[in-house]
């Protein structure tokens, strides 16, 4: 069958089962890419991995859909941890503040560290992510038979949804599960493949878990140039949970979202951008600016996010997509405009 035919046939089915919708063009990719999935060099398990991988993507979407409009934070740390230890009432009021916040939590709805926030923030304001394990598999009481309670094949899908419908990451002290999300995030964050967003590491009073990870951080990655200086702004490491909580919510005190049209940068925010604002703003951060300058800006009709984007205000530039410490601080000066 030619192209022309088979593109023919696939547009027609489409529009047979679903008439009228935004996303044919991505519709018809996907059953492209699944009919050239009989190619020869496909094995068996090549096959079930993709099928089983976009199965558990739609859903994850499916899932998360109703929340879309709401904040989430990601709570990562030990599933070994005890209740009677003192990070893990720790993680449970930290979670009871940051709901209190209207912050909805994300954890991988196993024992230790993840019941312990699904404990703090409560039922209704949880979500459970959980993945298959011959051990650690069974969701805590906290969530256990919740619809907000999803069950992963694969790592890297669940992965994905850690960090795709988080606003915010926090991480108490773990494992090798909790280092691999806490360094992917900050890997996301650094190279821009993911927006802006906090990570808090936070532990309890006393406890030089996380510190002695930020010294290995400053010695070995910072000294060796292996990392900027800058990065460090990416996150913040803290033993008091009402600064990791405010450290989230006062991300989003002024600054909304972000996205990028035409090649530029556009940050939304919730507040007026005054001429003054503008001139701080440009003199704080010329470096970060490729050409032209930090300017307010309309809405744009290519601005597709279900966010209501029109109700809010934006400030455009043309970033030089690399230093994404100096944007976090930058995001900083945003929220703190009005009190300058």
């Amino acid at each position: 069958m030619d192209k022309k035919n088979l593109n023919e046939k696939i547009n027609a089915l489409i529009e047979s089962v679903a008439p009228g919708t935004a996303h044919a063009e991505a519709i018809r990719e996907i059953m492209l890419t699944a009919l050239r999935l009989s190619d020869d060099y496909m094995t068996k398990s090549d096959a079930h991995v993709m099928h089983t991988a976009l199965k558990e993507i739609r859903y994850g979407v499916k899932f998360f859909s109703a929340y879309k409009n709401v904040r989430k934070v990601s709570v990562f740390g030990s599933a070994r941890t005890q209740p009677s230890e003192e990070v893990y009432q720790y993680s449970s009021e930290f979670s009871q503040q940051i709901a209190s916040k209207g912050f909805m939590v994300i954890t991988g709805a196993g024992d230790g560290i993840m019941r312990a926030a699904q404990e703090g923030a409560g039922r209704e304001k949880s979500f459970g992510i959980n993945i298959l394990l011959p051990f650690e598999q069974s969701a805590n009481e906290f969530i256990q038979d919740d619809p907000k309670l999803m069950t992963f094949n694969f790592f890297f899908t669940r992965k994905l949804f850690f960090v795709k419908e988080a606003d915010a990451i926090a991480l108490f002290p773990g494992g090798f599960g909790t280092h691999d999300e806490g360094y992917e995030s900050l890997t996301l964050l650094q190279t821009g493949k993911t927006d802006p967003m906090p990570i808090v590491f936070v532990d309890v009073p006393g406890s030089s878990y996380w510190e002695s990870w930020l010294d290995y951080i400053n010695d070995e990655l910072v000294e060796r140039g292996l990392i900027s200086p800058d990065d460090l702004n990416l996150f913040k490491v803290t033993h008091d949970i009402e600064l990791a909580a405010d450290e989230i919510s006062d991300f989003y005190r002024n600054y909304h979202s972000s996205c990028y049209v035409d090649g530029k940068l556009i940050l939304r925010v919730k507040d007026p951008i005054t001429h003054l604002h503008l001139e701080q703003l440009n003199d704080h951060f010329s470096d970060i600016v490729v050409t032209g300058q930090i300017e307010t800006s309309e809405p744009s009709p290519k601005e597709t996010e279900a966010l209501s984007p029109s109700t809010l205000y934006r400030i455009r530039f043309h970033f030089n997509q690399k230093n994404f410490g100096r944007l976090r601080k930058m995001i900083d000066m945003i929220n703190q405009l009005d009190e300058r």
